[in-house]
């Protein structure tokens, strides 16, 4: 019987299209816009992405739609989030039994903290260009600025799997 040998570079290879997008909009009504202009329709999922911290655990959300035709699965996914933490006050004062409130900001991608959002787009073989969605979502009126992230720069692709 031969011996059979796996490489781990088999299992790194990236093979999801990932966009950033900046804007002011809630997550909710960012899917509604997003879901006008592109073939999808994205809905929460019940699923949130957990991420532990050395503050705290915080959970992003996460919107999902599954081309079960195409075999595309859409994600769009918030990229920050903030883990609030009590505290004892330990100064002398009038208030000596509160709790002080700590918010602390949480980044699914912490190298990239000014993006608002990801879409991830999983199993695109070339079925959907790229630029073409960046023209799409860049139509969106309260979408300052959308581009394309090459996860093989980033340090905490980890996170993006989900």
């Amino acid at each position: 019987m031969g011996i059979h040998k796996l490489h781990l570079d088999e299992f790194d290879e990236v093979d999801y299209e990932l966009i950033a997008i900046h804007t002011s909009l809630e997550d909710f009504r960012l899917a509604y816009f997003i879901n006008q202009q592109l073939p999808i329709l994205l809905s929460r999922s019940n699923d949130e992405i957990g991420i532990t911290t050395k503050d705290g655990e915080a959970a992003f959300t996460k919107f999902s739609y599954d081309d079960v035709a195409k075999d595309i699965l859409w994600s769009l996914v918030q990229n920050k989030n903030e883990i609030i933490t009590y505290k004892k006050n330990n100064t002398q004062d009038l208030f000596l039994d509160e709790n002080v409130e700590i918010a602390t900001k949480v980044y699914l991608l912490p190298e990239l903290k000014k993006v608002d959002y990801f879409l991830k787009i999983e199993n695109n073989c070339n079925t959907f260009e790229i630029e073409e969605i960046l023209q799409k979502l860049n139509k969106i009126e309260w979408i300052t600025t959308v581009y394309e992230v090459f996860p093989d720069n980033i340090k905490s692709k980890n996170n993006l799997i989900f």
